[in-house]
């Protein structure tokens, strides 16, 4: 995942040195990786939680992408909202400094979540110039105040004046925001160069998010019996079913963070639903017939080539997507098994994570596919499931049986997950290997 610091800032050339940022040119952006550090770890997935480990396993696990990201040069670095055994991570001197900007060497800027010291007491936003002055003190360099910028300003001047904040501390601060404005050559160039928005959703980058989209999606299950594959899909069967509100929603596609905060259900942007992919690439004497909720009457007797169920979650970010069922919403799971019941049927699910799966359901399934979020390039999936591409993708976490397993860990003796982490099948039911 650490390739797209690369991706945007562009390639540093030998010999730059390890840890000062790099920015390639105007056609490149400024990165940030995010969010220092061990926020994937918080006790069962709390956002905002506790990551309660020995500093040893939050090396070896949790900052070994900073690693890769600092080698890369990447410019910016967030800290957490979560804490650290405690300790939130914005108030955490010795993850800040100590061990971010002098063990690993990082030379760029560190920089505080959206309202990250209103979080520092309880309740939100209280107590506010201690906030600023344990943040600052522990080595936030650039603060994302969207609102109370004035309250800040005056607290952080107040503490620089009764030198409970020193001038070394925010010479710090301005020499490393200073020194990554001078790689992205902000001085030279301060404004966007406007020429290049003819690119933004331009055909060529189309392309490239669908080839994305088909090389992410992870194969699960193809076939009741492995010998007799289910997919690749008849692009010229005589009548198929679609079902699931996820089938053709842009909105859910494409998640959180899209369009707006929390993303939302509809046509928020152009792109390609799971449906109009599927019209698209089926013969003109194929039938296919759409609802989200089909009745019995419209499941039983129509006499399907095959069905395909697509479901999975609603939009969520943050607080909002914490779950300790991981359920399939709208009620997917009666979907599935209504369905697979009468037709031989193929599921879909659009996620952005594992999500749970009933036994009986998934023993009655013929294929099962995890497109976890495909954005607005659903055409992506159609590529994949009608044969025109084979399946690459491997799961890049492990799949739980029951949320009881949860959390789990590949090395543990007891580990017995549905799908192991790197699991992913090929269209002949092979294992897909690692490139």
């Amino acid at each position: 995942m650490t390739s797209i610091v690369e991706g945007l800032q562009g390639k540093p050339p030998p010999g730059h040195p390890n840890g000062y940022p790099f920015v390639a040119g105007r056609e490149n952006v400024v990165a940030c990786a995010k969010h220092f550090v061990g926020d994937g770890g918080t006790k069962k997935g709390t956002n905002e939680g506790d990551t309660i480990l020995s500093y040893d396993e939050l090396e070896r696990v949790h900052m070994a992408p900073y690693l890769d990201c600092i080698s890369q040069g990447v410019c910016t670095i967030m800290a957490s909202y979560s804490s650290w055994n405690g300790t939130k991570l914005h108030t955490s001197h010795f993850l800040l400094t100590q061990i971010l900007k002098e063990k690993l060497g990082f030379k760029g800027f560190i920089i505080s979540d959206s309202e990250g010291l209103d979080r520092l007491s309880s309740p939100h936003g209280s107590n506010y110039r201690q906030s600023v002055l344990c943040a600052i003190n522990a080595g936030i360099d650039m603060v994302m105040v969207p609102l109370r910028y004035q309250i800040f300003l005056e607290d952080l001047t107040h503490l620089v004046k009764s030198e409970k904040i020193s001038m070394a501390r925010i010479d710090d601060a301005v020499e490393r925001i200073l020194r990554v404005k001078f790689a992205a050559g902000l001085f030279e160039f301060p404004l966007s160069n406007r020429s290049l928005l003819d690119t933004v959703s331009c055909d060529l980058h189309k392309k490239l998010a669908r080839e994305a989209v088909r090389k992410s999606l992870v194969l699960l299950k193809n076939g009741k019996n492995p010998d007799k594959p289910f997919l690749p899909l008849d692009k010229n069967a005589e009548r198929i079913l679609v079902a699931g509100i996820h089938a053709d929603d842009l909105g859910y596609q494409c998640g959180g963070w899209t369009a707006t905060w929390e993303g939302k259900s509809g046509r928020i942007t152009t792109g390609t639903t799971v449906l109009e992919a599927i019209k698209e690439v089926v013969g003109q004497r194929t039938e296919v017939i759409y609802e989200q909720n089909p009745s019995p009457n419209t499941i039983a007797g129509q006499d399907y080539s095959f069905a395909i169920v697509v479901v999975g979650e609603g939009p969520y970010v943050e607080t909002g997507g914490d779950s300790s069922e991981l359920t399939i919403h709208f009620n997917g799971a009666g979907l599935i098994g209504a369905v697979a019941e009468e037709v031989p049927t193929l599921v879909i699910l659009i996620s952005g994570r594992p999500l749970a799966l009933e036994q009986r359901h998934f023993d009655n399934i013929d294929a099962l596919v995890a497109a976890w979020l495909p954005g607005s390039e659903g055409g992506g999936i159609a590529d994949v499931i009608f044969g025109d591409h084979e399946f690459q993708g491997q799961l890049p976490v492990t799949w739980f049986k029951s949320v009881d397993q949860l959390p789990m860990h590949s090395e543990d003796d007891s580990y017995d997950p549905l799908f192991p982490v790197g699991f992913g099948l090929t269209s002949k039911n092979k294992i897909v290997q690692s490139r």
